[in-house]
């Protein structure tokens, strides 16, 4: 039996690596491939410059998995966030090169409406027939988890719910009543001191452990009964079942760690957010500084006062920095007791209740994009006399200074704008927050800009 499983390896790390590859491949291929057809529908697939942005279009399509196991519908919106990743890198390479004139309009134009279609059309080629494939060519894991906790639950639903992973899962093995499995619909196989006897009898090829880390003494103890197994072994923790921000696993000199809270801009993907602030800022104050020159007129001849309004808020790690935006009031609040502004407010000038409305007065906030001090997307920063005053009520609430504070946020693109009269308004809108931090995504920072300027000229919520 030990030959059995021992035949088996090989070819469960060739699909594996297969299915790898083609995740990684699949969009890069759609991109360059749409380009190609379109050039070569026009006669020019073979000229130096088209094959030389061919490849260029081919590494700015990101060679990262789609993960093909996820809903269409989220696979469909990637095709589309990513086309608009490609195209801006593209715009902008153009500008600086100034190589954009080489390539015919027309072809382009095309292009940027075939790209996404192809994309998203082998995206759900990928998703229908892949756990096809797999299934035909006998690729299947038999997998079993120990432990019927709620780490031992999510372990099950997601092996159930992922096409691609090529797992099958017999059932859990646990020392409580067999009831406790009837919910999940999944067979008891046994007590844990079985599972040894079982794993040899029956091919297993994975084991999930999902036992509380206060069972270490259980855990050792079935480490060393499967000894004599080549299963793989796979220990959950159950903190990854709880509300974590950016879990991952990491080193600390060869020594395995576990983060449990941490900013998701750290590494390339820091540096890709710090790059795109840097860049859009400047083309958009560029694009914007004739509107800036007439709003601070309009500002300084219709109410008397400054034309900019600084406030002392918390930016990155609860640091103070200083927020610029248009005086919309005809006060300048900056203290330990600050009142928000609400509808009907009557220190909002006429002009301020249009420049609110319409989120005109917080353009000056690229400046602060430009200085550093914060990013076009993350969270709202909040004036340092609120802060104070939530981080007492709110469990959680500092978390969100992990990243610097953004023109525009999750929260804000989700209703969450305006007075936050009540306890429970404030806690939604760092929900959000936090929510934006676990599932950080450049893809989701576009979504975010794209719903934003979609809710400038209809937003409920801003006053």
């Amino acid at each position: 039996m030990q030959a059995t499983i021992n035949r088996q390896e090989p070819a469960i790390k060739a699909h594996l690596s297969l299915v790898s590859i083609f995740e990684h491949l699949v969009d890069p291929l759609a991109f360059a491939g749409s380009f190609l057809a379109v050039a070569g529908l026009h006669g020019v697939a073979s000229h130096p410059a088209y094959l030389a942005l061919t490849i260029i279009v081919f590494l700015l399509a990101q060679p990262v998995p789609m993960h093909i196991d996820r809903p269409l519908k989220i696979l469909y919106r990637g095709s589309w966030m990513k086309a608009v990743v490609v195209f801006f890198a593209l715009l902008l390479l153009g500008m600086l090169t100034g190589y954009a004139n080489a390539f015919a309009p027309d072809i382009l134009l095309q292009w940027f409406v075939a790209a996404p279609l192809t994309t998203a059309l082998l995206r759900h080629a990928a998703h229908e027939l892949t756990p096809l494939v797999m299934a035909g060519t006998g690729y299947r894991q038999r997998a079993v988890v120990v432990g019927a906790s709620a780490t031992g639950q999510a372990i099950a639903e997601r092996i159930e719910r992922s096409r691609r992973a090529g797992k099958r899962l017999l059932g859990f093995f646990d020392d409580r009543h067999p009831d406790r499995h009837v919910k999940a619909g999944m067979r008891h196989l046994g007590r844990i001191d079985a599972l040894a006897d079982y794993v040899r009898r029956n091919d297993v090829d994975v084991i999930y452990i999902a036992l509380p880390m206060t069972s270490q003494p259980r855990i050792l103890k079935l480490l060393d009964d499967l000894r004599d197994t080549t299963v793989s072994i796979y220990f959950v923790p159950d903190l990854f079942v709880t509300d974590l921000i950016q879990a991952r696993m990491d080193d600390l000199g060869g020594l395995p760690v576990v983060a449990v809270c941490e900013s998701p801009f750290t590494g390339i993907n820091g540096v890709v957010k710090q790059c795109f602030d840097f860049v859009a800022a400047a083309a958009i104050l560029t694009l914007i500084a004739p509107l800036l020159l007439v709003i601070a007129i309009a500002v300084k001849l219709t109410s008397p006062g400054p034309i900019l309004f600084r406030q002392h808020r918390y930016g990155l790690d609860g640091e103070r920095i200083l927020v610029y935006k248009f005086r919309s009031m005809s006060v300048c609040e900056n203290g330990d007791t600050i009142t928000q502004a609400h509808a009907g407010d009557m220190r909002i000038t006429p002009l301020g209740a249009f420049l609110r409305r319409t989120s005109l007065d917080e353009l000056p906030q690229f400046l602060n994009v430009l200085q550093g001090r914060m990013s076009i997307v993350g969270p709202r920063p909040h004036a340092v006399a609120h802060n104070e005053t939530y981080r007492k009520l709110i469990k959680g609430y500092m978390i969100r200074h992990k990243v610097r504070p953004g023109v525009t946020g999750w929260a804000q693109v989700n209703g969450c704008r305006g007075e936050t009269e009540t306890l429970d308004k404030m806690k939604r809108r760092i929900d959000y927050d936090l929510e934006y931090l676990r599932h950080w995504s450049f893809a989701l920072d576009l979504r975010i800009i794209l719903r934003t300027v979609g809710l400038m000229h209809k937003d409920p919520n801003a006053y």
